[in-house]
């Protein structure tokens, strides 16, 4: 698939068949692609939980979903994910490339960051995983863990106290599933929020 057809058909899937498993090697090649997203200095600084065994599934929806509610539409969807992949950032491999002597600083001081490019780049390798999905014919969705449930997995699957969960990407065979509300709201134009030299200078409307 051409990749401008890629980024167009992408969206979030929320609802699988539960019935047809990601083949194995289609994950690898998930994986393959995650790990060629950029990061700063080279660092790498992430880590991929993969949860293809149903009892690892089902252990991460018990321990992020609420026990006292009935589970809504959107976990009713996500929940029939036959693969899903945390994704986990790693702060200490970026504070230690840059004190490497090639880097030139001295120190470890995260207060040299002015944003934490451990969860950008993690993020990047999410949405490579996204793109990859649709390249196989299949879904994904990229959604968060409740603030209150992190330590709640990290202990589930093992996850060293250093790393944080910045989100989850569900992957499937795509089942029909509701279109979010959310869309109502229309896909900002280009020409509303890219400027042209200056913020505020609206990019011109190119011809199609």
């Amino acid at each position: 698939m051409e990749l401008r057809e890629v980024v167009r058909r992408r969206r979030m899937v929320r609802a699988y068949d539960p019935d047809r498993p990601v083949p194995d090697e289609v994950v690898t090649r998930l994986l393959d692609s995650a790990v060629r997203a950029p990061s700063a200095g080279f660092s790498q600084g992430w880590d991929f939980v993969v949860l293809r065994r149903p009892a690892d599934r089902e252990l991460f929806w018990s321990v992020t979903a609420d026990d006292d509610d009935e589970p809504d539409a959107w976990l009713r969807g996500l929940s029939t994910a036959p693969l899903l992949v945390l994704c986990l950032s790693d702060k200490n491999a970026y504070l230690d490339r840059y004190a490497a002597p090639d880097k030139g600083w001295t120190d470890r001081d995260e207060r040299r960051w002015p944003v934490p490019y451990w969860d950008i780049d993690t993020g990047m390798a999410a949405l490579l995983m996204l793109l990859t999905a649709v390249d196989e014919g299949l879904g994904a969705c990229f959604f968060g863990v409740p603030t209150d449930r992190h330590a709640a997995v990290r202990s589930a699957f093992g996850i060293p106290e250093d790393r944080r969960a910045i989100g989850v990407v569900s992957v499937g065979y795509a089942a029909p599933d509701r279109r979010s509300p959310s869309l109502r709201r229309g896909r900002r134009p280009v020409t509303q929020v890219a400027h042209d030299g200056r913020f505020g200078t609206p990019w011109p409307q190119q011809p199609s």
